[in-house]
This record gives C-alpha cells, sequence and structure tokens, in this order.
C-alpha cells in the first residue's frame, strides 16, 4: 500500500510562474545559477541556492545561506509572488522536451513508508549534501523543490490523469531551454480520492531521483518529532514527490571524466584496458548503441570498449550494470577510481551535454580520458532497488529535470 496525500501547496501566481521557475539545486555549479537568476529576482533558485546572493567563498552550511533563503521566499510570498492554496489539492505536472511527455502526480509521500523501505532507494546518499538539505529544510521551513519519484504503470491512475488534462490547464509555459511545463490542479473530492484509493494498491514506490531531499525531508521530520511527540498527522510526516508511471520516464547516460591516467602513458593505459575489454579504434558513433559497449575518448581518438565474457555477472542486478563493469574494471583497478563518490580526480557528465562536451573537457587538458555508457533503464532501477541494493553513484540521469518553485510544501 503507498500512502499518498494531497496538500496546500504554496505556489506562484499565474503571472510569474515562468519567472519563478527554475532548475533544482543540484544540476547547476554557483557560477552557473548566478548567470541563470542574474536580473530576475524572482528565480527561485535565490530560494535553492541561496549562496548565490552571498559574498564569494562562504563556508560550506554556514548559517547565513540558510537565512538568507528564509528571508527570500519570505520576501515572495510578502511580495504576492506565491501565495497558498485554500485546499489541499493534488496536481498533475507535464513535461514535454520536443515529441517526449511525461504526466506525473504531485502530493506527498509518507515519511514513515521512506523509513520502512516501502519507498524504495538505489544510490547511497553523501554526508555532507545531506546536511545542507537537512539544514535548508528546517530553516525555510519548506521542502522547495519535489522528489522524482516512479511507479510500476497502473492503467486506473492513467485514466483519472488522462480525465484531469481535458481541462483547462493552471499553467503552461516554455522555459528558454525549450522544455515545456503544464499543470493542472486536482481539488474535486471525487477525483482526490480515487487517486488515494489507486495508490493504495501499489506496493512499492520508487525514488528515481532526488535521493538527498528524501533523506533530508526524513531526517527533518525525525527532529520534530522527537521535539513535538505528542502531535499528529504533521504536514512534516510527507514529502513533496511527484509521482510518475514507469512507462513514461527517460533516462540518459551518465557518462564519466578523469582526470589523469594514474601514472600510466597511453598505451600502458591501452594495454590494461584490453584485460578485460575488447578495444576498437575509430569508434564512429562515438556513444554505445548496446549494453556492455562502452565509448572512449582518448588523445583526441574514440574507441569502442565492449566488456568481454566472463567479466561480469549477467545474474546480478547491480553486477550487470554497465556502470558496475566500468567501475569494477577499469576505474578502479586500472585508474585507481575506487570510490566514485569521494574521488575528486572523477566528474559526471549528464548526457543531455552530448559527446562534444565529452571532448571538450578532454581536449582542454583539463581531463585525460572520457567514457560514454549506454543508459540505465527504469527496470534496471526498479530491481536493484527490490534486491535492497544500491546502484553505483551517478548511474540514472533523468530528463527533463522537474523545475523548482513551481511546488512548495510548507511544514506547518
Amino acid at each position: 500500500m503507498a500512502v499518498i496525500v494531497p496538500f496546500k501547496a504554496l505556489r506562484p501566481r499565474k503571472q510569474y510562474v515562468k519567472a519563478v521557475a527554475s532548475l533544482p539545486y543540484d544540476v547547476v555549479s554557483e557560477e552557473e545559477a548566478k548567470r541563470i537568476a542574474a536580473g530576475n529576482d524572482l528565480s527561485f533558485l535565490h530560494v535553492e541556492k541561496s549562496d548565490i546572493d552571498l559574498y564569494p567563498g562562504i563556508a560550506a552550511h554556514d548559517q547565513t545561506i540558510y537565512d538568507m533563503a528564509k528571508r527570500n521566499l519570505d520576501k515572495l510570498i510578502r511580495e504576492g509572488v506565491l501565495f497558498q492554496e485554500k485546499k489541499a489539492c493534488f496536481y498533475i505536472y507535464c513535461q514535454g522536451m520536443k515529441s517526449f511527455r511525461q504526466y506525473g502526480i504531485v502530493g506527498g509521500v509518507n515519511v514513515a513508508e521512506y523509513e520502512t523501505g516501502k519507498i524504495k532507494k538505489h544510490e547511497l546518499t553523501r554526508e555532507d549534501k545531506e546536511i545542507d538539505r537537512i539544514l535548508h529544510v528546517d530553516r525555510v521551513n519548506a521542502h522547495t523543490g519535489p522528489v522524482f519519484v516512479t511507479y510500476r504503470a497502473r492503467p486506473a491512475i492513467d485514466r483519472l490523469v488522462e480525465e484531469v488534462i481535458k481541462s483547462v490547464p493552471e499553467y503552461d509555459f516554455v522555459n528558454g531551454d525549450g522544455i515545456s511545463h503544464t499543470v493542472w490542479t486536482v481539488g474535486e473530492e471525487r477525483v482526490i480520492a480515487a487517486i488515494i484509493r489507486e495508490f493504495a494498491g501499489i506496493s512499492s514506490l520508487y525514488i528515481a531521483d532526488g535521493h538527498h531531499r528524501a533523506a533530508a525531508a526524513a531526517a527533518v521530520a525525525r527532529m520534530r518529532r522527537e521535539k513535538d511527540p505528542g502531535v499528529r498527522n504533521a504536514e512534516y510526516e510527507n514529502i513533496m514527490a511527484v509521482l510518475f508511471p514507469h512507462r513514461q520516464l527517460k533516462i540518459m547516460d551518465y557518462n564519466r571524466v578523469v582526470k589523469d591516467l594514474h601514472g600510466l602513458s597511453a598505451a600502458e593505459f591501452m594495454e590494461r584496458c584490453g584485460k578485460d575489454f575488447i578495444l576498437s579504434p575509430d569508434f564512429c558513433d562515438k556513444s554505445p548503441r548496446r549494453f556492455h559497449e562502452f565509448g572512449m575518448y582518448l588523445d583526441g581518438r574514440w574507441y569502442k570498449l565492449a566488456a568481454k565474457t566472463g567479466t561480469y555477472d549477467e545474474s546480478d542486478p547491480v553486477g550487470r550494470l554497465d556502470v558496475s563493469i566500468l567501475q569494477e574494471r577499469l576505474l578502479g583497478p586500472v585508474l585507481s577510481v575506487h570510490d566514485a563518490r569521494t574521488n575528486k580526480r572523477i566528474e559526471f557528465v549528464g548526457g543531455i551535454r552530448g559527446m562534444e562536451e565529452l571532448e571538450r573537457l578532454v581536449d582542454s587538458g583539463e581531463f585525460s580520458v572520457a567514457f560514454a555508457l549506454y543508459p540505465s533503464t527504469v527496470e534496471q532501477l526498479m530491481e536493484a532497488a527490490d534486491a535492497g541494493r544500491s546502484m553505483p553513484p551517478k548511474s540514472t540521469w533523468f530528463e527533463p529535470k522537474l523545475r523548482s518553485g513551481i511546488f512548495i510544501h510548507l511544514l506547518e
């Protein structure tokens, strides 16, 4: 049984929504956020990534960052840019990218189900990032961006969504990146009850993206529960989420670049790669077309790497993933990148940036080698989560990204 509840969203008035909506805090650097928000005081980056409004080099987790986020949110409320819904509602949130569309239900999922594992994870979180979001959520007293959740598609839920989107949308706008965002409010009690009932028939939910947001929301709920043990049904016991049927999600490749060859010459590195991979030069496709193959860019030339038979266990839901094969057979033993979550010599590049970005990073001299991967699938994510296993870091890159600032969930 999956518990999903409506909530009284704090959200922008129609005339401001396009200016407010922003990329999530964790997909843009401070420099990118400053550039994007420049000249736009309404951008929600001023709340989600409030260090852009402070002096350069401010220490991580400095309380001033979270105080600024709170001031910026309060300012948007005070000036009437944001208002709170009078009754608890669900919302349908559609994102479009070229011909692709995904329709999600915006609501609250249950902290207790997250804590007991009914809302399943596939990634480990980093303590420093978790602390940052805990401090942010607690000080701002809100979930400022939704967790991206998926579930095994259910035709009855699809039909409810199809019924709602026949009506006039509340929001309908296109960002500068060409991504469209359309929102319908679901306030009719009959439809709300039907959505709750249909999700009650779903055994598990899966976090697709937003593990740090979810962990922080649960941590803040525990803190407040301990402080006020007599409180029941508090808003902080729900985590704001957008729930998409698994068949609608689009996962792109999540590629890797490494700063150096760990003291090896290019020839020595290639020889080491040949132990577990079949190397083919002049790989014109650059991006692999099937599982267990990789593109590699080195010294201005593309190669195809094909994992040799016996280098992975096809029965292991995590071991057979291409991100695992690359990590266990090349990044770790050859390049000494043993912990990709913490090693500073490796960086990750979302597939939306294309192979040209991998070439640019290597050609600049900042990185020595790049690896292009075939995308993981939603089914692989679910299989790993069902087995109680964690996928390697940066296994999935979802596009389009959920925008922050369209919905805010106040905790009190």
